[in-house]
């Protein structure tokens, strides 16, 4: 197979249905066959769509014609041929085969790869590489892509600086022993839980800044909302405190969802989602305390459980809820509190509930050396081991602010799939680190 040659001339087969061609070339998966005898068809995939390929006895070539009755579903085909319009064929046109070439044969398939598919995720995600065939599967993560574009393009277009983040640290980036423990050399590492130090660090130089990076948290859990390495959306900025950047969450999110309604209609449709374009609510930690009591949800003292964030949702719906001054208690020591005070009981932090379930947590941090050394022995950690992240403070640390939404979690959301496992490429939870 001349790679070059197909490269430059084959269609893809959404433009198959655009163009007034009547001679195409195309390559793609065989989706799904079927013989009539006298007649044979082949439904052909590739990532922008399918298309109807017939073969009639007696006037498709013979040798094609019996290719037709064996390729395998899922083998790669190259397909040359003339179109013609057809009020039975999907979309209205079909092709009839001149040329065909079987790339690549598909063996018997381990896992039913249909869209309406009865296999159980679990395999699924042991054969991840195949249930990427599926055109449910590749709609979400073609969305996905989208949301991640579109995130970067908000801010870069704002002026933010796109950094990379180490992956590799020496300490806890947020406290606590959730931490993946690795060698480096003759010292001890570990996979960062966040890139939260380093984003303040470089915010503090260059006020502006936006990543995606990879995160990993040993939590031993077990559940359909969390993974063990995801991948976080965070950006930083300088000179701002928290209702500046819940506002900037708002437009992003706003902006995000448009541009998934604008560039990913089919796979909405095919996934039968509908989506508007949120609008906000702006309430206190206490404010949502007394909202959901009187709605007979339970809260907890300083954080809201998963029925609360339902119950939001019901409340609110087609909302982005940003819940502030939150209680100190439910954040970590780099959150500024509402008062210098040793004691102080409200914090700068804010949770972002959208569509039943919280997508960011975020607020103003401390940029004070000395209030930050008390803010980690109030939490039980020790300063020395944060040195020179303090010290990154003492030379004209700006006030600042950020937040960070797990790209994964945003695409369960926003899709309400049923297991977070759905919108990661190749989940790595407890129990799985293949393939």
């Amino acid at each position: 197979m001349n790679l070059a040659k197909l490269n430059k001339n084959r269609t893809l087969i959404k433009d198959v249905f655009k163009s007034n061609s009547k001679n195409v070339e195309i390559a793609g998966w065989v989706h799904n066959t079927r013989d009539l005898s006298k007649v044979r068809f082949l439904v052909l995939r590739d990532i922008s769509g399918i298309i109807q390929v017939t073969g009639v006895k007696g006037k498709t070539d013979e040798k094609i014609f019996k290719m037709m009755e064996k390729v395998s579903r899922e083998s790669v085909v190259y397909i040359k041929g003339s179109v013609k319009d057809s009020k039975q064929a999907p979309g209205g046109k079909e092709i009839n085969p001149d040329e065909m070439i079987v790339i690549s044969e598909a063996e018997k398939l381990p896992i039913d790869v249909s869209d309406h598919s009865k296999t159980e995720l679990p395999k699924r995600l042991d054969y991840r590489f195949l249930d990427l065939h599926r055109q449910r599967t590749q709609a979400i993560f073609k969305i996905q892509s989208t949301v991640g574009s579109a995130f970067k393009e908000y801010f870069v277009n704002k002026g933010f600086v796109d950094m990379h983040p180490p992956s590799l640290i020496g300490s806890s980036s947020e406290g606590g022993t959730d931490l993946f423990k690795a060698k480096y050399f003759e010292k001890d590492a570990y996979l960062a839980q966040s890139p939260q130090l380093y984003k303040q660090m470089v915010a503090c130089a260059m006020e502006k800044v936006v990543t995606i990076t990879p995160v990993w948290r040993a939590e031993k859990h077990n559940t359909v909302r969390h993974i063990n390495e995801c991948r976080q959306m965070d950006i930083e900025m300088a000179f701002a405190n928290t209702m500046i950047v819940m506002k900037e969450m708002e437009s992003a999110v706003k902006y995000i969802v448009e541009e998934v309604m604008k560039k990913n209609k089919d796979d909405l449709d095919l996934l039968e989602v509908k989506l508007k374009v949120p609008k906000s609510k702006y309430m206190t930690f206490e404010e949502a305390v007394k909202l959901l009591k009187k709605n007979k949800i339970n809260v907890e003292k300083d954080d809201l459980t998963p029925e609360a964030e339902k119950k939001l949702d019901e409340l609110f719906p087609d909302t982005v809820v940003f819940v502030y001054d939150w209680p100190m208690s439910g954040k970590p020591f780099y959150i500024m509190p509402k008062s210098e005070k040793a004691d102080a009981k409200v914090s700068e932090g804010f949770d972002a509930i959208y569509r039943g379930a919280e997508i960011s947590s975020g607020g103003q941090r401390v940029h004070l050396p000395d209030l930050l050394i008390k803010r980690l022995k109030a939490n039980g950690l020790n300063p020395k081991s944060f040195k020179s992240y303090i010290d990154s403070f003492r030379f004209g640390a700006p006030p600042h602010a950020g937040w960070s939404i797990g790209i994964e979690r945003f695409t369960q959301v926003l899709l309400r799939l049923p297991n977070i496992r759905e919108g990661v490429l190749f989940p790595r939870d407890r129990d799985r680190l293949s393939p």
